[in-house]
């Protein structure tokens, strides 16, 4: 299973984070408001710049959860075989994948040090309902890395189902592996192979 960069994933991160006020039009203007009281956060926390990924993953699930849809991230990721799976075994693979982004940010947010991010123009009509913000990253003595963020209108709020670095998209990402995982051990064993991944993670993080 592939995974992104520690750095790479940190400042997709720290652009998806706090987005309380993303229920406003504009999404690339309400990220870049936001972005400020974000990466303030980031620098003057200690823990986090010592690498406590424990108080690092506290900020990914009070700023950045709300914000992604992971069901339909999840079954993207999962592709055609999220249609065999059952309601139980649907919510337990929308957990273990959410485990697994939160540990993997919550990693790469103890990374953080001096990246600056530019926004690109918005390219969407005001009705647009699905929207894709595009960013660049700019790094100290490493090339530039381009993420984007594809967003869906739910009601009066913005919600990230997809986040796409240099040209990869998260989700698909991981479909190969998962398709693998369910054509070898099924559905079940994918969600154990996730759960075990999880707590591995977990582990290190201690």
């Amino acid at each position: 299973m592939k995974m992104f960069g520690r750095n790479t994933l940190m400042t997709g991160l720290i652009c998806l984070a706090s987005m309380t006020a993303w229920a406003a039009p504009s999404p690339d203007a309400l990220v870049r408001t936001v972005m400020d009281e974000v990466l303030e956060i980031v620098r003057s926390d200690e823990a986090i710049q010592s690498g406590d990924a424990s108080r690092a993953a506290g900020l990914v699930d009070e700023k950045v959860l709300p914000h992604f849809d992971f069901r339909v991230m999840t079954s993207l990721a999962v592709g055609r075989d999220w249609r065999q799976a059952t309601p139980a075994q649907r919510d337990r693979l929308v957990e273990a994948f959410r485990t697994l982004l939160v540990r993997t940010y919550s990693n790469a947010l103890t990374q953080y040090r001096d990246q600056h991010i530019d926004f690109k123009p918005l390219r969407a009509k005001p009705n647009d309902t699905d929207v894709t913000v595009r960013t660049e990253v700019r790094q100290p003595g490493a090339k530039s890395i381009e993420i984007d963020y594809a967003l869906e209108k739910q009601g009066d709020h913005w919600k990230v189902y997809d986040v796409v670095v240099a040209g990869v998209s998260l989700v698909t990402n991981y479909r190969s592996s998962f398709s693998s995982e369910i054509r070898s051990s099924g559905i079940d064993g994918l969600i154990k192979a996730l759960e075990a991944k999880n707590a591995g993670l977990a582990g290190n993080a201690k």
